[in-house]
């Protein structure tokens, strides 16, 4: 008999990246006959659910005083957390207790509560919060930063949270309280989706016997479009970008290239940056604003894309954007941080030093010029990234 998985995401809705995976998570393992259930926290957006009884209340951490506290509260694992959360592994009684983006918004007490049951308990880790308290390894100033790896204290100092002492004190006191020993000995296994993330949690001091590398896999429903798309065809006369327009996914440094390079660039997505680029860009005839797309749409803007790009100036984990792009037998132009590199191996695309305009226009020009074979791009991605592919580890994970 299959085990009983009971899935944990601080939201239940297409969010970001750990939504996104979330969701497919669950969806994969009810394709293979696992029975699963949900545990997130109670928002407005989430997505139906017959365990939402079992949800704790939304917490604000940008209210009152009263708010604050709660937040607080819910962080430290103190609240309706707790009982919330113990009733629905009485009453479910997993096997399996996965984790996934579980910070602040829930809290890793849940870890200890699942561990104590005699369930196995495994975390996909999504970021870096488990050795940078501010999430990102970025500083204020928007550069890679890993100070935080032997201490927790610089938070206090540097006040990367956020820009605010407040923040980064609550961010101190979360790492504090959640420190390495206490998660280590009530998780069985952290999932890294990258090499990289891999060899920084174990600078970060975890215990590699801990950690296991499993790159993220593209939906079922996404794997069978793609299928269905023809790589082969003929790709018309645009790259593109998809993704959040923010400072550290390095949009500035492509669309400041793009404009002075003769090849049209596509954008889908939005984010804190999207009002200043388009007021900055939109005049520019080689750059599209496309907004935000759903699903069918960036797939369809990537099968009839040359190549896409991937300009991060943070420590992208396993984009999902990368693997999306290769399994439409799309090239990708990358940056040469994080786990990017780990997906592009000069047959599927170009390297570049992120951050740097003049290795990012060389990298197009390349990129633009070349005869890639869209689909052996496109194959090898499909079996890479393929929810069995991905299962079969899984389960060797949870059988373990």
């Amino acid at each position: 008999m299959k085990q009983k998985v009971l899935i944990v995401n601080k939201f239940y809705y297409r969010r970001g990246g750990d939504c996104v995976c979330t969701l497919n998570l669950e969806e994969l393992l009810k394709r293979q006959g696992h029975e699963t259930a949900i545990f997130a926290m109670q928002y407005p957006e989430n997505l139906p659910s017959r365990w939402d009884s079992y949800w704790p209340e939304e917490v604000d951490f940008s209210g009152g005083a009263g708010a604050k506290i709660n937040a607080l509260k819910r962080m430290l694992g103190l609240g309706d957390i707790k009982h919330k959360f113990a009733s629905l592994l009485k009453d479910f009684q997993p096997d399996v207790v996965h984790l996934n983006n579980i910070h602040s918004y829930l809290s890793p007490v849940l870890a200890l509560m699942a561990h104590k049951t005699g369930a196995k308990v495994v975390w996909t880790l999504h970021d870096y919060k488990l050795i940078c308290p501010s999430y990102s390894c970025l500083n204020t100033n928007g550069k890679v930063c890993e100070k935080c790896f032997s201490s927790k204290l610089p938070v206090l100092t540097t006040k990367c949270m956020k820009g605010s002492l407040a923040a980064s004190a609550v961010a101190w006191l979360e790492a504090v309280k959640w420190r390495r020993k206490v998660l280590e000995d009530n998780v069985d296994c952290f999932i890294c989706p990258s090499e990289f993330m891999n060899a920084k949690m174990q600078q970060g001091g975890f215990n590699s016997d801990k950690l296991v590398t499993l790159c993220n896999f593209v939906a079922p429903e996404m794997i069978d479009a793609y299928r269905k798309c023809d790589a082969s065809q003929e790709r018309d006369e645009y790259y593109c970008y998809v993704g959040r327009l923010s400072e550290e996914k390095g949009v500035r440094t492509l669309l400041s290239t793009a404009a002075a390079l003769p090849y049209k660039l596509k954008i889908a997505g939005n984010g804190p940056l999207s009002e200043e680029l388009r007021a900055k860009y939109s005049a520019c005839p080689n750059i599209e604003f496309l907004g935000r797309l759903n699903g069918d749409e960036v797939r369809e803007l990537l099968s009839k894309a040359r190549f896409s790009v991937i300009p991060s100036e943070w420590y992208e984990n396993n984009p999902l954007s990368v693997i999306e792009s290769l399994c439409a037998g799309t090239p990708v132009v990358g940056a040469a941080i994080g786990g990017i590199p780990e997906l592009i191996k000069g047959c599927n695309g170009t390297i570049f030093t992120s951050g740097s305009s003049e290795a990012l226009a060389d990298a197009i020009k390349k990129q633009w010029q070349s005869a890639p074979d869209h689909a052996a791009i496109q194959l090898q991605a499909i079996e890479s990234f393929s929810p069995q592919t991905h299962y079969s580890r899984l389960q060797t994970l949870y059988a373990r």
